[in-house]
């Protein structure tokens, strides 16, 4: 039995790098060509450019806020068709005067609160709350942290008009506070991997890309037929990319646009936030895999198994073979592989190595020497944390399920941090 499940352990874990590597191929191959379109592709945005929204949903973000509206300001965008609303949800601090003083100044700029029903229940809510509120043709959505560089909206805008067959556009999002503490340095290498591989990757190999939290632009037609966004999931961005594609549009990754955002810069922090986004796609994975054959879009299949892989399999496999590797310090298992397991784990932490640097190479001054020792304490130590914190959220989702509980909303504590793009 034993020798069964380290086997199986075995090939889920490869399977998963050798698909990673794909991905990073796929990934550096969109970053080369990416580009190509935009001279076509601005030819478009002349004359009346649609009327855009965005919405920046807020709950006590006094302390990145100004920032992040100042950022608006310098958007480059026709602010004659453009109105950023700050969503100010249940704030007990002084974020919404903070938003006030620049609406002085700004007409485009416009602060609203939640209330009744829509007051204090999250994200979700707050984004259908200002959706009533709003009246342009193409939402976009940034955190409240956010500080997007000149062009992105533009950019957003740009994929639309030129993709009619995107339901929604989705830019690059880069970490502002990458050198602030190890842990920044960790999550900054993990983002890139993200936006190169999974986002990237997927695009150029199966046209499939996921909606992140914020740097996105959507057809508010879409976002209506849709009947907004599900207020129940704790992954609201992932949630609502399975029911874009299953009406039968896509999602396109446009790295052009870019915005800067804050990260976790204590463990603490990190745990809770990344422990949300989590549990938030397990919800996602057991609330569409039952409908995983009835989808209009059969490519999105692949995608919900591919988080059902990731958040349930992959990790099943770590922890097996983690399990019987130093169960078999202490007990003989009989183990067949012998020394080939110390090989095949040399060269899984070698080919980890190899796709993350692939991927690193891509972002300007990023793979450096640097970077590289910090990426091999990341697999030992970091990627290990991950594997304690699918098992605790796992923990929570069945604790859910099981008592029939209700999702409460973790807000991402921010920090004073210098040096914002």
């Amino acid at each position: 039995m034993a020798n069964l499940l380290f086997y199986t352990s075995l090939f889920l874990i490869w399977f998963m790098l050798l698909y990673h590597m794909f991905l990073a191929q796929g990934g550096y191959l969109h970053f080369k060509k990416y580009r190509k379109v935009i001279p076509k592709w601005e030819k478009k945005m002349k004359g009346d450019l649609p009327f855009v929204s965005i919405f920046i949903p807020a709950h006590n973000e006094a302390v990145v806020i100004a920032q992040t509206l100042k950022a608006m300001v310098r958007l480059s965008y026709p602010k004659d068709r453009l109105e950023v609303i700050l969503v100010c949800d249940n704030c007990s601090d002084n974020t919404k005067e903070i938003g006030e003083s620049f609406a002085k100044d700004y007409q485009f700029i416009k602060i609203i609160e939640t209330e009744g029903q829509y007051k204090g229940r999250g994200k979700s809510t707050a984004l259908n709350y200002a959706l009533q509120h709003s009246k342009g043709d193409i939402i976009a959505v940034y955190d409240a942290d956010n500080t997007p560089e000149k062009k992105a909206v533009w950019y957003l805008v740009m994929g639309l008009l030129n993709d009619p067959k995107a339901a929604a556009m989705v830019g690059k999002f880069r970490v502002v506070n990458a050198t602030q503490t190890w842990l920044t340095h960790f999550i900054n290498i993990e983002t890139i991997c993200f936006q190169w591989m999974a986002q990237a990757g997927r695009w150029h190999w199966f046209g499939i890309a996921t909606i992140p939290g914020t740097n996105f632009a959507i057809r508010r037609e879409i976002i209506e037929q849709l009947g907004g966004w599900d207020e129940s999931a704790m992954a609201e961005d992932t949630e609502l990319t399975i029911r874009v594609y299953n009406l039968g549009y896509h999602i396109r990754f446009f790295p052009a646009a870019i915005t800067w955002e804050q990260e976790p810069e204590t463990l603490g922090v990190w745990w809770r936030q990344r422990t949300r986004w989590a549990r938030g796609n397990q919800y996602v994975v057991l609330k569409f895999l039952g409908k995983l054959f009835s989808m209009k879009q059969k490519r999105i299949m692949f995608d919900i198994f591919y988080f059902f892989f990731t958040y349930f399999l992959f990790f099943f496999g770590v922890i097996i073979s983690n399990g019987i590797f130093i169960v078999n310090f202490f007990v003989d298992l009989n183990l067949s592989i012998g020394n080939v397991a110390v090989v095949l784990w040399a060269l899984a932490f070698l080919l980890f190595l190899t796709e993350v640097m692939i991927t690193l190479s891509i972002e300007k001054d990023q793979l450096t020497f640097k970077n590289i020792l910090y990426l091999i304490a990341m697999y030992f130590t970091y990627s290990q944390m991950w594997i304690l914190l699918v098992i605790y959220s796992l923990f929570l989702e069945m604790k859910r399920v099981i008592f029939k509980e209700e999702h409460k909303w973790y807000k991402t504590e921010r920090f004073t941090t210098k040096g914002g793009k």
